[in-house]
C-alpha cells in the first residue's frame, strides 16, 4: 500500500477506524476527536515512511541490495516485498552466505598449532615417510590398473586419397577452448577428408588476446605430426583465394550446431566443400558430438597429446619454471600441489555471487558485467540469487577457502604450492590469508623473471599455457571452478600418469557448509574436509561415459591396459 493511501485512511487497520470515528455525529467533543484520529494518522504514516528510509538505508531488499519501488518514488510493490522475505528466507539456509573470513579468524590459532604438532611429530619420523601420506604418494595408486597411452596403434591406415577441398575454420575462447577446436577440426578433417588450414582465433572481448597458431602452439610440429592422417596447409593456395575474390568473408559459412553428429558433417557439409573446393565453419567451439567412432577418438587424443605442443618461447620458459619449482619444493622431495584458482574479476563478477566487500564489491562486479556482458544481467526475467549460487556450490572459492580446505585435508605449512590463476581479484586482501597458510607459495610472476614475462603480458593465452605446463607434473592438482583448463589437465594427467593423477575436485556444496558455521571447532572442520578428499579419491580412475568429454575421459578410447604401447 502506498503512503499516499495509508494516509487516506485506506479502508484498513486502525485508521479506517479512527477516520470513521471522527466522522459520528452527536458526540462530545467531536473537533477533539477528528484532531486526535488526524494527528493519529499523521503518526502513522511518519512511521511508514521511517520504516522505508530504514529499510533503503540497509541495502535491503532487490537484487544486489537495490530497493525496487513502484512508478512513484518512495511506493515499495508488494512484489519487493515478497522478494525480499524471499531473500531472507534464502539468507537463513546453511551455506547461503559467505562467513569464510569468520571461520578462519577463529580457526587460525587452531591452524597454526596443529602444523606445529605435525613438525614435532616429523622430526621424531623420516620426513619422506610422515608426509608420505599426502604428497608423497605415488601417480599409481593402483598398479594393477595401470593404463597406457596406445593411440597410435589405433590410428593406423593406408596413405591418403587426394583432398576434398580446404576447411577452415575460426577457434574462440581462451587457450583449452582453442585446443578443443583444433582437435575436433582435425577429427572434421580427416571425416570430411578435407585439407584444413591452421586454424585462425577469434578476439574474444572477456579474454582480450590477439595471439595467432603460430604464437601458441608450434606450427611446424603440428602440420609434421598429422601428415599420415591429416593433410594441414598454414594458408589458403593463391588459386583458391582468386575464386573467392581473394575474400576469405566470401568462402561460404556452414553453420554449425553444437555437438553435432558426424552425419551431419557428412550430408550437409561435403556436398558443399565438393562443389565449392573450401567451406569455412565459424565459430567453430563445441562443433563435434562426444561420442564419436572409436577412430576419431584415438585422432582427437592424437591431436591433444602429441601433434599440439607450445611454441618455443612458453616450452623454454616452462622447463625453467618447473625445475624451479621443483627446487623450491625440497621438503616435499621436490613433489609439489598446483591449484588452479578461478578468483579473477569477471569470474566473480560472471558467477553473482556475493562475498564480503560490502559496497564496494557490488560497485566493481557491476561494473565488470556491463563491462563484459553489456546488459545480460539485467534482462526481463533474469533472476539473481547469490545465495542459491552459493548452496549449489557455483561461486568461486576465495584463496582463503582453498587454503583452509588443504590445510583441513592434511597439507601443511611445508608443503610447496604453485598457483595458476589470472589477476586475482582484490588480491591483495584474499591472498594474504593463503600466503599466510602456505608460506611456501608459488606463482608466474614469482617463479620467473619480469624480463622472462614480458614477451607474454598482455597475451593471457601464452600466459595460460606457462601456468598449464607449470601444472602438468604436479603430484597432486587441485581444481576449484571448473572450465576447459581443469578439465583438460586432469584428461592429460591421466594420460600421462597411467590413467589415476592425482586430483583434488572438491564437492563445494558440501564445502560451503562447513564455512558458514562461524563457531565450528577445528577437529570437526579436518573431518568434513577429509571426507571431501575422500569423496575426491574415489573418482580419481574413471572410463569414459558417453556424454563425457575424450579431453577429461581419454579411458579406454585412448588408453589400453598395461600392455598398451605407445
Amino acid at each position: 500500500m502506498s503512503v499516499a493511501l495509508y494516509a487516506r485512511g485506506g479502508g484498513v487497520g486502525c485508521g479506517a477506524k479512527a477516520a470513521a470515528a471522527a466522522r459520528r455525529p452527536g458526540r462530545g467533543g467531536g473537533g477533539g476527536r477528528r484532531r486526535a484520529a488526524a494527528v493519529l494518522l499523521l503518526l502513522l504514516a511518519l512511521a511508514y515512511v521511517a520504516g522505508l528510509l530504514v529499510f533503503v538505508l540497509a541495502g535491503g531488499g532487490g537484487v544486489g541490495g537495490r530497493v525496487e519501488v513502484g512508478r512513484e518514488v518512495g511506493v515499495m510493490t508488494v512484489a519487493s516485498l515478497r522478494r525480499r522475505r524471499a531473500a531472507a528466507a534464502a539468507a537463513a539456509q546453511p551455506g547461503s552466505v559467505y562467513r569464510s573470513h569468520l571461520v578462519f579468524e577463529r580457526l587460525w590459532p587452531d591452524i597454526r598449532d596443529d602444523a606445529s604438532s605435525a613438525s614435532a611429530a616429523a622430526s621424531s619420523l623420516s620426513s619422506t615417510s610422515w608426509r608420505r601420506s599426502m604428497l608423497m604418494t605415488s601417480h599409481y595408486q593402483n598398479p594393477g590398473e595401470l593404463w597406457m597411452p596406445c593411440v597410435n596403434r589405433k590410428l593406423i591406415r593406408p596413405e591418403l586419397p587426394p583432398s576434398n577441398g580446404y576447411l577452415m575454420i575460426e577457434a574462440n575462447g581462451g587457450l583449452n577452448q582453442q585446443r578443443l577446436s583444433i582437435c575436433d577440426a582435425v577429427a572434421v578433417a580427416s571425416l570430411l577428408n578435407a585439407t584444413l588450414v591452421i586454424p585462425a582465433f577469434h578476439f574474444n572481448s572477456v579474454w582480450r588476446d590477439h595471439s595467432k597458431f603460430g604464437d601458441i602452439f608450434d606450427e611446424d610440429h603440428f602440420i609434421e605430426t598429422l601428415k599420415q592422417h591429416v593433410r594441414v596447409v598454414k594458408e589458403l593456395p593463391v588459386d583458391v583465394l582468386t575464386r573467392f575474390d581473394h575474400n576469405i568473408s566470401s568462402i561460404p559459412n556452414m553453420r554449425t550446431k553444437a555437438y553435432s553428429s558426424p552425419n551431419h558433417y557428412m550430408q550437409k557439409v561435403l556436398p558443399e566443400l565438393l562443389e565449392l573446393g573450401a567451406v569455412r565453419i565459424a565459430p567453430f567451439s563445441n562443433r563435434l558430438a562426444q561420442s564419436v567412432p572409436s577412430n576419431l577418438q584415438a585422432l582427437r587424443c592424437f591431436v591433444n597429446y602429441q601433434a599440439l605442443r607450445f611454441a618455443g618461447p612458453i616450452r623454454v620458459l616452462a622447463e625453467d619454471m618447473v625445475e624451479r619449482m621443483v627446487k623450491r619444493s625440497t621438503l616435499t622431495g621436490g613433489k609439489f600441489v598446483s591449484v588452479h584458482l578461478r578468483f579473477e574479476e569477471d569470474m566473480v563478477a560472471f558467477s553473482c555471487c556475493t562475498y564480503d566487500g560490502g559496497l564496494k564489491e557490488k560497485t566493481e562486479m557491476e561494473n565488470a558485467r556491463e563491462r563484459s556482458w553489456r546488459g545480460k544481467f539485467h534482462r526481463h526475467g533474469r533472476v539473481i540469487n547469490p545465495e542459491a549460487n552459493r548452496r549449489d556450490g557455483k561461486c568461486p572459492l576465495t584463496p582463503l577457502e582453498v587454503g583452509m580446505m588443504l590445510r583441513g585435508m592434511g597439507f601443511d605449512n611445508t608443503t610447496s604450492l604453485y598457483v595458476a590463476s589470472g589477476k586475482i581479484y582484490n588480491a591483495e586482501k584474499y591472498m594474504a590469508p593463503l600466503r599466510q597458510m602456505f608460506p611456501l607459495l608459488a606463482t608466474k610472476d614469482t617463479l620467473a623473471l619480469p624480463e622472462e614475462l614480458a614477451e607474454f603480458e598482455g597475451h593471457s593465452s601464452r600466459l595460460a599455457a606457462l601456468d598449464y605446463s607449470v601444472c602438468l607434473p604436479s603430484e597432486v592438482f587441485v581444481t576449484t571452478q571448473g572450465g576447459n583448463f581443469p578439465h583438460f589437465l586432469m584428461g592429460h594427467r591421466r594420460y600421462l600418469f597411467g590413467g589415476n593423477a592425482k586430483t583434488i575436485k572438491p564437492d563445494k556444496r558440501k564445502l560451503v557448509l562447513s564455512f558458514d558455521d562461524p563457531n565450528i571447532r577445528w577437529n570437526r572442520f579436518k573431518r568434513h574436509m577429509q571426507d571431501i578428499l575422500h569423496h575426491s579419491d574415489m573418482r580419481g580412475t574413471a572410463l569414459r561415459k558417453p556424454n563425457d568429454s575424450i579431453y577429461t575421459f581419454p579411458m579406454p578410447e585412448c588408453m589400453c591396459q598395461q600392455d598398451g604401447m605407445m
